[in-house]
């Protein structure tokens, strides 16, 4: 038996060791959960204790290295030096309560504890250990450089290469799912999310996925007379109006209504002396393949703000301008022309009623729902995309979790849907019914 001076010596040497287990448990937790960009942010603040940490969290592979190797090196110094402790004490049985006893307390003490607390204050604790561990670290890095030889000597035997490759997520995935996470967690309120993903979305949609289908764009036709032109300019809400000859695929300019009440009043009100031909602006034609954010950069190197959208064949599309670009980001941007979100009707049912024109991303922004946007653009097309068909008014469909029923139907074009969300379980898949036509009406 050792006499008592040594016992507790040794017991307090034991002490100090699960002390430096914890220390290292806990460094490791906060070290690898802190959030490296709000490192960055206060780095870039001046705050020198995120240099620190993100010293160290630039090579993780050495910081986690140095971390286990002396982890293990207490742990273990432990485990002898109790082992030896109660040995001397109880005998053999000594060992095996030296083995229950150091399991409990590495566990509770020296792993759980300091994990739990480093896991809800990560940046707090890394930002603390910070400055020793990076004294850890440059005395381990001799041992390290030699397990990290060899472990990856190993592993590249086996096939497996270490080195960092090319993730399959982008910069931008990440952001969007942490953009995501944060609202799902409520750190984030869902105007501040949509800004974001808005931005974030810019590279993934073309211009023909936001633009003002050609059905539904003003135009002015040059064979009909000047004044009769005029005044429907002068009336619309619109600043920016396209001219044509003949056929509205044929745009010859975009008529300014600055432009034109400045032709007005040279030629000093005398409206028929005008020749809106000859005032208008060169058109801006871009291909309905363009993303928005080279449309945006576009506008901004031309200064342009209204841009007409063609296809393959140099057919009219549509068109899209400054403000709807700016709008997926920011949403909504109302003027005093500007009506909140058309073609969407809430009931008192709980059920919308929606025009077959309006856009996925514009109702689900509205609406806060994620209808799929992959394979249409619009209501009525994504109702036609699902049901493989041109449905009957009347006629219903359940997928995505909503119940869609065709409220009006002009000619092959879906007009208006009814869309009601469903919150029994198993309606994942699509289901159709089609009542009498009697009931519904008839297709228009």
């Amino acid at each position: 038996m050792t006499d008592l001076p040594s016992t507790w010596l040794i017991a307090g040497v034991i002490l100090i060791l699960l002390t430096m287990s914890a220390f290292f448990s806990g460094s490791e937790t906060a070290l690898t959960a802190t959030s490296r960009a709000r490192m960055h942010k206060l780095e870039s603040d001046g705050d020198k204790r995120a240099r620190r940490v993100n010293a160290l969290i630039r090579d993780r592979e050495r910081m986690l290295g140095a971390i286990l190797l002396g982890n293990n090196l207490v742990n273990n110094s432990a485990a002898v030096l109790s082992g030896a402790l109660l040995g001397s004490i109880f005998g053999e049985a000594g060992l095996v309560y030296a083995t229950v006893m150091m399991t409990a307390l590495i566990v509770v003490f020296s792993e759980v504890m300091p994990k739990t607390i480093a896991i809800a204050r990560p940046d707090a604790f890394a930002m603390a250990v910070a400055p020793l561990m990076r004294w850890v670290v440059l005395l381990f890095a001799p041992v390290t450089r030699i397990v990290q030889f060899v472990v990856r000597t190993t592993l590249k035997g086996f096939g497996v290469d270490t080195k960092e490759g090319d993730s399959p997520f982008s910069a931008a995935d990440e952001l969007r799912g942490a953009v995501d996470l944060h609202h799902v967690e409520g750190g984030l309120e869902r105007e501040v999310r949509d800004l974001f993903r808005g931005a974030l979305d810019l590279d993934d949609i073309r211009v023909e996925e936001i633009m003002i289908h050609r059905k539904s764009i003003e135009m002015l036709d040059l064979h009909r007379p000047t004044r009769e032109l005029i005044t429907t300019a002068l009336k619309s809400p619109h600043t920016r109006l396209p001219l044509y000859r003949d056929s509205p695929d044929d745009i010859v300019g975009v008529l300014h209504a600055k432009d034109l009440l400045r032709a007005i009043w040279d030629a000093d009100r005398n409206v028929d002396q005008i020749d809106l031909a000859a005032i208008a602006r060169s058109p801006y034609f871009v291909p309905e393949t363009t993303t928005l954010q080279e449309q945006l950069d576009a506008f901004k190197v031309k200064q342009e703000h209204f841009a007409l959208v063609v296809d393959e064949y140099g057919s009219i599309r549509g068109l899209v301008t400054l403000e709807d670009i700016l709008e997926e980001i920011v949403g909504e941007i109302e003027d005093e022309y500007d009506s909140p979100v058309q073609g969407v009707r809430p009931q008192a049912d709980g059920s919308i009623n929606v025009d077959g024109d309006v856009t996925i991303r514009d109702l689900n922004r509205a609406l806060d729902w994620s209808l799929p946007d992959d394979e249409a653009v619009t209501i009525a097309g994504l109702v036609i995309h699902e049901g493989q068909c041109i449905p009957e008014v009347g006629q219903t469909f359940a997928f995505h979790g909503f119940r869609f029923k065709i409220l009006r139907r002009r000619r092959n074009q879906i007009t208006a849907v009814k869309i009601t969300p469903l919150r029994m379980q198993g309606t994942g898949g699509m289901a159709t019914e089609v009542p009498p036509p009697s009931a519904e009406g008839t297709p228009g």
